[in-house]
């Protein structure tokens, strides 16, 4: 008997948002290392919408594949999730996964069947001694069905959904006699084998073709628009998170600087950072004969603390006094659309209010 509902770590009357189905609320994950403690996530805030496609932006070390493995608690020996929670709504109550042992029967029950997760590298993540039907018929018997057969025929109808070419076929080979986009057809079948409320896809274009990356975002949106389940899109790209993206999270440094529906985000972009990502896009015919521009300095070490604003060192718009050293909160966006927040002391709210005053006073007193 497959388990299908979830009997503890339930959180009645969670507050979540109705049309949210996971809400990530002030995470904090950290790494313990023979160097030093490294904290990956700095009290992420963020909700995956139900039924539409949430794409996660920045650059490399920002805390993005950290927050996808928090959510299916796979987060590497090293890491601990030190506070927060994570509320995961498929019935009228919410779970709080992180109150779950990752290794137990109920998080077990929701990883795979409810949630599933598409990796970067297909080849690193499909076991190459077995076949690509038996890998795919393993998740169907753990959660669906226990016949063989009956496995055996959905695996085959789950690679010809995905779009594989000869799927009979498909399904007896091994993943090296497979190309790199059949490989990663290959990973999204096996995700959407139990048919998941949420699926994770991190980077799972990184290393494909242009022609065939763009294969697979038409894919991926079919499939949703389909089954309406909601997508994750982790993603350096934001070319693709227009292509894909219903809303956009854009995190730095283990921390969210904006979120917003993609099309402000596009149009009306408020966080430094977010405007140097787009100003960072090449455009067709547009500074021709110019150098790209780009981001002074780098992301600081993972072992260094940064006070204040993370993004300050490289900040065109820092304020001396302010943003290296005070920690901005997230506001809405005033006149902006419903759903739009940034993190910046440039914007009314983003300021603590006994900071702001400190700061009016002293500004007074120099006048």
């Amino acid at each position: 008997m497959t388990p299908t509902s979830i009997p503890t770590a339930t959180v009645p009357g969670a507050r979540t948002p109705a049309d949210a189905v996971v809400s990530v609320q002030n995470l904090h994950v950290e790494f313990k290392t023979p160097l030093g403690k490294v904290n990956a996530l700095n009290g992420v805030n963020f909700d995956v919408p139900r039924g539409r496609v949430l794409g996660i932006v920045g650059e490399s070390g920002c805390g993005k594949s950290v927050t996808a493995r928090a959510i299916l608690q796979i987060v590497e020996k090293a890491g601990t999730i030190s506070k927060g929670r994570i509320l995961f709504r498929s019935q009228p109550d919410a779970v709080d996964l992180t109150s779950l042992d990752p290794q137990g029967r109920e998080m077990r029950s929701i990883r795979g069947k409810e949630i599933s997760m598409i990796f970067q590298e297909p080849m690193t993540s499909l076991n190459p001694v077995y076949t690509i039907g038996d890998q795919i018929e393993e998740a169907v018997r753990l959660h669906q069905t226990r016949d063989k057969d009956e496995a055996r025929r959905r695996a085959v109808e789950v690679l010809r959904r995905v779009g594989m070419p000869n799927p009979e076929q498909v399904a007896r080979t091994y993943p090296h006699q497979l190309s790199g986009g059949m490989r990663q057809r290959a990973m999204i079948a096996m995700a959407l084998s139990c048919t998941p409320t949420l699926l994770i896809a991190d980077e799972p274009t990184t290393a494909l073709d242009v022609t065939t990356e763009a294969q697979i975002l038409q894919l991926m949106r079919d499939l949703q628009a389909e089954s309406g389940m909601s997508i994750m899109f982790i993603t350096h790209s934001m070319g693709v998170v227009a292509q894909l993206c219903d809303d956009v999270v854009v995190m730095y440094l283990g921390r969210v600087v904006e979120r917003a529906p993609v099309d402000d985000l596009f149009y009306n972009p408020k966080h430094p950072y977010t405007i140097s990502l787009l100003r960072s896009i090449p455009r067709i015919g547009v500074g021709r004969g110019q150098p790209l521009e780009s981001m002074k300095g780098g992301v600081p070490d993972p072992y260094s603390t940064v006070p204040g604003c993370p993004f300050h060192p490289r900040c065109p718009s820092a304020m001396k006094g302010v943003c290296d050293t005070v920690v901005p909160i997230e506001a809405p966006v005033e006149g902006g659309v419903d759903g739009h927040g940034v993190r910046c002391h440039l914007y009314p709210g983003c300021t603590p209010l006994d900071v702001a005053v400190d700061t009016v006073s002293e500004r007074e007193e120099e006048e």
